[in-house]
């Protein structure tokens, strides 16, 4: 799992917004578009990604254990 993470973005501190566009693919990208009114532009996406885990454990009485993983 990757840590949280914080962007901080002082440079658009006090700017005027002109527009908020909201973004979608078919690949379930979503990006932000902020355009302010001094010509400059903000865009911030996030990309969601599948992940294959795979893992051999042994189940019974208790917590199973993982006697060994193969991609994570």
């Amino acid at each position: 799992m990757m840590p949280s993470q914080i962007v901080d973005c002082p440079e658009v501190v006090g700017k005027t917004v002109k527009s908020l566009k909201l973004h979608s693919s078919a690949t379930a990208d979503v990006e932000v578009m902020i355009e302010f009114t001094d010509g400059t532009s903000f865009s911030s996406s996030f990309e969601s990604r599948s992940a294959l885990k795979a893992s051999l454990i042994r189940t019974g009485i208790g917590r199973p254990e993982v006697l060994k993983n193969y991609a994570d």
